[in-house]
Parts: structure tokens; C-alpha cells; sequence
């Protein structure tokens, strides 16, 4: 339990019944004077240990008329529909969530994970027959003599011994949907997306970046925080938060839509060097050693304490706009909207692997959590249904990426954001962080890693083999940290192009060539993309064209290079 200590300072929970054991750290938002877990219902023969939060359980309490619920938690409905539905009631659930649920008459158990995986979730088996389930790696690599990330939008159970999926969502087969464009039905889909995630018992606010989808979140925020319980308790007035490198004029972007929008912003900065320290204690909490997650996790982490040092402990973020509308800048080359339908699908399936790991891991470390409306399971079934021509990117008719989502928002009346900033071009935060940020990391790796040990990578780490300085140095300390083989499977790998899967490098025979997470390695889309000319070094071009001022969004992260 130790282990994960940070991800819930607020209490921690024991229950024992013959070789079970659930266990629990909480970080109490909803209702956090008798929440405590674990959760059990009437006569204690269900318990439940959850992490996560379900914004639909006033409703689901009225289904459940004749039951008693002892707590106030969301997190209480769960043991009450597992009895009154069995297992099929985990789409019921609206939310984000992992948990583990114990029958004690019949010693069976379920686990389930959310449909996109926004918590943090695995599974491990025991030489001994035993099945361990943590929010964390670090929570079972030692005791597991295999183990793996439980797959989002599936249940287990001890009955069946295996996975189940229960989010069939129909963009999950990657047929090409064909619903009309409709702006109100996005917007109103979104805004509800944002309204449910107001729930909570405890101060909050918003990551803000300056970017569009943060700013989005921000300005839905703002205008319906009035009325809601949270703002009886804690004010209408929103605070903001964003991070970023002394003096950059991102964090003015930030500043910008805060003033414009009226929240308490708070601006934290940070050094190179103060990133750089923190790369192990990242890597650690984190559990990951790809390069662009490490990278975007890093002023995320050191947001997040400041954060919750001000005793804040939730925060709504901008994760999964990017997905699910095609909003990185290779897609601006897809060839077709069936193509770009299929990328955004196989972006989507995954995010757990990389910005919900991120997002999640990198608040949590310090008992923060953050909620995420782009991932609402109802938003993307609206955003996912509609035909992906209005998708595609067309430069001739003035259709930037993400088109469809800044004209939903594009209000002459009562404007959710200033018009700059609605149609402002998708940066992204490997390159706004850029070469001040960046730079200082590939420098620092290179201190510890030689020309030699590269030209022996494959060697030493045959599986997903580092080809970088900077890549092998996180990989080292990863493997510090966690060197059971079962660990180093759980990172994804393969080729990318500025965040690409890798079917879609096939869409430009130049970036076959160009092979780098950067936003700028999507030649002849970015305003300051790499000089196709430049010669390589370690995939990366030495030369770069670089001409504007670069924006990111990692919600919150700003910064100017």
C-alpha cells in the first residue's frame, strides 16, 4: 500500500476475507467525511475498492430504490448494481474508473476498467496462483511473475479467468460513420461533457494553456460554474493553472485567456535544469520511457505539486481533442476520410498508453486528480458518429485542423474565446517546449550516454531498441526503476511522425525519412518544420527552419521556445 501512498493521501483502507485482500489509498473528492473505502453494500457479503469517479450515480441511486447506500460517495452504487445486475452493469456506469469488486458468497471477483482508460490500471499472476490488481506498476512488478496493462473497456473475472469487453462503442469496428455535420450537437455534447465533471466536494480548477482545447474547457467552465454545488461551496470565481519557462510569451497566451474569461490565474515557471532533475522521480511515477510522454509528463509533474500545494485536489484538463479530430498536424496530409477515420480510431484505442497515462500518473503523484470531458464516453460517441469528410483538412477552404469543433464553439453572440485564439494553429508540446526545453535534455542525456553504447542498443534492449542518446537514457533509468521484461512490454513502440501511428507515415514518402515525435517532422505542413535538406542526426534533422514562435498545449504547459 506504501507504494501508492501518493496517489491517495486521504485515507487508507484494509479488508481481508480468507486469501482476498482489497486494499485502498483514497484521495477523497466526493463526499470525503464518509467515503472511505473499501465500499460495501447492505450486509457486506460485496466489497468494492474504486478509483475514479462516477458522475451519473444520482441517477443510478434512483434505479436502486430498495437499497440502502451508506455513504455519499459516487463510488457507493457500485456494489448495489452488481447485485442487482451482475457483472452487465459496468455500462451503466458513466465515468472514469478502475475498481475491484469482491463477492464473498461464492469468493468470485471482478475487476473493470474504463472504456478509454483514463485511470491507471494492471494485472499481474503470482507463481503462487495468486492475481494482483494496482493502480500502478510499482504496486505488484515485485510480487507478479507476469504482468500487463489491463485493457481499457474490459472486465475481468475469476470465474471466466479471462477479459471480456464491455464498451462496443460502434466507431470501435472503424466502419466509416456518415451523420451530417451538426455544430449545436457538438457544442451541447461537449458543454454537457464539462457540466458533469463540475461534481465535487473539494476546491478545483482548470489547466490552462492558452491552446484551443484547453481554452475550451476553461470558458465551459467558467460560464456554467454559477449555480452548481461547487460553486456554493467554493465560489463561482474559477481559478486556472499553467506552467511554463521564465519569460515565455505563451504563458502571456495563458494570461491572455484567463483575463478574458475572468479565472484567478496562477502562472507557476520552472528552469531546464529544474526538469531535468526531476526526469527520475518522472520516469518513476510516470512508469513509462517513451521519449514524448516523458517529455510532456515533466512540467505536468511539477505543475501538479504546486497545485496541490494550494490545496486544490481536482483539475480539468484537455486530453483527447487531438484523437478524436484529427487534430495533429500529420493529418493535414491524409489521403481520404476513411484513412483519417481508421488513424483517429487506432489514436483513440491509444491513449491510455500515452496521454491518459500522462495525464493521470503525472496529478496523481502528488494526490491530484484530473478529469478529462474530451474522453466523455457520450461525447465521443456524437464527435465519433459524424461523417469524417468534415474532418478532413482543406486548406483552400479555410479549414484548419479541428475545424469542426472551433466553428461549434465560433458564437458571434456570446463568444466562448477570442477569435485568435479559437483558430489559433495545433501546436504540439514536444515543440512548443522546444529546443530551450529539449535541447537541455538531449544535452544531459548525452553526458551519460556515448556514441559506443548506442551502436550497441540492440543488445542491451532488443525490445523497442532506444535509437536516440536521450531515448537510451530514459530507457536506463526505466530499467532501474522496473526491469522485469513483463515491464518493458507495457511501452508502446514503432515508427511515428510527429505522434503518428505507424500506418500513417505511408501517407507522405518523406517521413519515411523524417522519423521523429515533433510537430515540425510533418513537412510541408508546420509553419517551422525541419528542412527536408538538413541531414540526420540520430533521426534528428541538424538543421531546422524556424521562423515563428511555436505554441504547445499540454493543458496548463505553455511555454515560448
Amino acid at each position: 500500500m506504501n507504494r501508492l501512498k501518493h496517489r491517495g493521501p486521504d485515507w487508507s483502507g484494509l479488508y481481508q476475507h480468507g486469501d482476498s485482500y482489497l486494499a485502498h489509498q483514497r484521495l477523497a473528492i466526493v463526499d470525503p467525511a464518509s467515503g472511505d473505502q473499501p465500499l460495501f453494500n447492505e450486509d457486506k457479503s460485496v466489497a468494492v475498492t474504486v478509483n475514479g469517479e462516477i458522475y451519473n450515480h444520482e441517477e443510478l441511486r434512483k434505479k436502486l430504490v430498495n437499497h440502502k447506500f451508506r455513504t455519499g460517495s459516487d463510488c457507493d452504487v457500485i456494489a448495489h448494481l452488481y447485485e442487482e445486475y451482475g457483472e452487465d452493469f459496468v455500462d451503466m456506469l458513466d465515468g472514469i474508473f478502475s475498481f475491484v469488486l469482491l463477492d464473498t458468497r461464492d469468493n468470485s471477483f471482478i475487476v473493470a476498467r474504463d472504456a478509454i482508460g483514463v485511470t491507471s490500471l494492471y494485472i499481474g499472476w503470482g507463481l503462487d496462483g495468486s492475481v494482483w490488481i494496482s493502480s500502478e506498476m510499482k504496486g505488484l512488478n515485485d510480487d507478479c511473475e507476469h504482468f500487463e496493462s489491463f485493457p481499457p473497456g474490459h472486465l475481468y473475472t475469476s470465474k471466466s479467468r479471462g477479459f471480456r469487453r464491455w464498451y462496443n462503442p460502434p466507431w470501435f469496428s472503424e466502419s466509416i460513420p456518415s451523420v451530417p455535420y451538426d455544430p449545436l450537437v457538438l457544442r451541447h455534447a461537449f458543454e454537457n461533457a464539462v457540466i458533469k465533471r463540475l461534481m465535487t466536494d473539494v476546491p478545483f480548477g482548470v489547466l490552462l494553456s492558452g491552446g484551443l482545447d484547453s481554452s475550451l474547457v476553461a470558458s465551459i467552465t467558467a460560464r456554467y460554474l454559477a449555480g452548481t454545488k461547487a460553486a456554493k461551496q467554493w465560489g463561482s470565481q474559477l481559478h486556472s493553472f499553467c506552467v511554463g519557462l521564465e519569460g515565455s510569451p505563451d504563458l502571456k497566451a495563458a494570461k491572455e485567456v484567463a483575463d478574458y474569461l475572468g479565472t484567478v490565474h496562477h502562472e507557476f515557471h520552472f528552469t531546464v535544469q529544474d526538469g531535468i532533475d526531476a526526469i527520475e522521480d518522472v520516469i518513476y511515477h510516470i512508469e513509462t520511457y517513451d521519449v514524448t510522454t516523458i517529455r510532456a509528463s515533466t512540467p505536468m509533474f511539477l505543475m501538479s505539486r504546486k497545485i496541490k500545494s494550494l490545496g486544490v485536489k481536482m483539475v480539468i484538463s484537455g486530453e483527447g481533442s487531438d484523437e478524436i479530430f484529427g487534430g495533429y498536424l500529420y493529418f493535414h496530409k491524409a489521403p481520404n476520410k476513411e484513412e483519417l477515420h481508421r488513424e483517429t480510431c487506432h489514436k483513440i484505442k491509444a491513449l491510455h498508453q500515452y496521454d491518459c497515462l500522462r495525464a493521470n500518473k503525472a496529478t496523481s503523484a502528488w494526490g491530484l486528480e484530473a478529469r478529462v470531458p474530451f474522453l466523455d464516453k457520450e461525447f465521443i460517441k456524437v464527435a465519433m458518429s459524424i461523417d469524417p469528410e468534415s474532418k478532413m483538412i482543406k486548406r483552400d477552404q479555410g479549414r484548419i485542423e479541428k475545424w469542426i469543433l472551433r466553428k461549434a464553439f465560433d458564437d458571434e453572440e456570446r463568444p466562448y474565446l477570442p477569435k485568435h485564439i479559437l483558430y489559433r494553429q495545433k501546436e504540439q508540446f514536444s515543440d512548443g517546449v522546444g529546443y530551450s526545453w529539449i535541447d537541455g535534455l538531449k544535452a544531459h542525456a548525452a553526458k551519460h550516454v556515448t556514441d559506443k553504447m548506442i551502436l550497441n542498443a540492440s543488445y542491451i534492449f532488443p525490445h523497442n531498441t532506444p535509437t536516440t542518446k536521450e531515448a537510451y537514457y530514459y530507457r536506463m533509468i526505466f530499467e532501474r526503476f522496473f526491469p522485469q521484461n513483463s515491464a518493458r512490454l507495457t511501452v508502446p513502440g514503432g515508427a511515428s511522425v510527429a505522434c503518428s501511428t505507424a500506418k500513417a507515415v505511408e501517407w507522405d514518402v518523406a517521413w519515411k525519412n523524417n522519423l521523429d515525435p515533433s510537430g515540425r517532422a510533418a513537412l510541408g505542413v508546420h509553419l517551422s518544420a525541419y528542412d527536408a535538406e538538413a541531414p540526420l542526426i540520430n533521426n534528428v534533422p541538424s538543421k531546422f527552419i524556424d521562423s515563428i514562435p511555436r505554441m504547445v498545449e499540454v493543458p496548463g504547459v505553455a511555454i515560448h521556445t
